[in-house]
């Protein structure tokens, strides 16, 4: 079902969930929804996906979630949980078989707070190509953007680990991943020329299984991103 066409305003509801599985409304280039089809396919639970138009929602969708938001996830036993950060570790605690985050508190509170730091970056990604079509001047963004790859460059260094949190990849990593995939997208993989250890962070992460079969190609979002930057989003794109 990942490649199923979004369901938008007007389409029935896809009906109960699955005994045995869990369901994942998302969004096929939405990263904040990549994030929780990584966590699913790094540990292996069986799920089906159904893809919304974030233009044009569902009814059914927004009762189920009022703020409208994917990743939402859905139970057999009608349990409905959203937000991305808050989805992956649902995900961890319910499926226990190859844990993501630590169980020791600090470790996880170390995650978290590292995620909070990647929060002010995550911005960048939309800024960048919106300030790029409206002509504008973007090397003062592109600046700042570096500066941050720095700190995360600087990160891995002083762990002299190759991954966020140790030799193995962990929630941090695909928390931050889905940003990361698209940077030649946004024509921003330069922006890791003088960061080293993140850029061999970054060829790490292109290997991981769950990695390959979650994402799009280079191509294929530059495709999407061209009508999402025209303003006119294609979610079904290739389909």
């Amino acid at each position: 079902m990942a490649s199923q066409k979004c369901f938008s305003k007007g389409s029935p509801p896809p009906g109960p969930v699955p005994e045995g599985k869990i369901r994942i409304y998302s969004m096929r280039f939405c990263p904040f929804a990549h994030r929780a089809r990584l966590v699913l396919n790094a540990k292996g639970i069986e799920h089906d996906i159904i893809n919304i138009n974030l233009r044009d929602k569902p009814e059914w969708f927004l009762e189920m979630n009022p703020l409208g938001l994917v990743p939402t996830l859905e139970t057999a036993a009608g349990e409905v949980v959203y937000e991305s950060p808050i989805t992956c570790e649902y995900l961890d605690e319910v499926y226990p078989e190859k844990k993501l985050l630590p169980s020791d508190p600090f470790g996880k509170a170390q995650q978290k707070m590292m995620m909070e730091h990647f929060s002010k970056v995550t911005p960048y990604f939309y800024k960048i190509p919106t300030a790029k079509t409206k002509g504008e001047d973007i090397s003062g963004l592109e600046a700042e953007l570096k500066e941050k790859f720095a700190k995360l460059n600087e990160d891995l260094v002083n762990k002299k680990t190759q991954y966020f949190a140790g030799d193995a990849i962990t929630m941090i990593d695909y928390m931050m991943w889905p940003f990361f995939e698209r940077l030649e997208t946004f024509d921003l993989e330069h922006c890791l020329d003088n960061t080293p250890q993140l850029k061999k962070w970054k060829q790490q992460m292109q290997e991981d299984p769950a990695v390959k079969a979650s994402g799009h190609s280079v191509n294929t979002y530059k495709a999407y991103y061209t009508t999402y930057f025209e303003g006119n989003p294609n979610f079904d794109y290739g389909l």
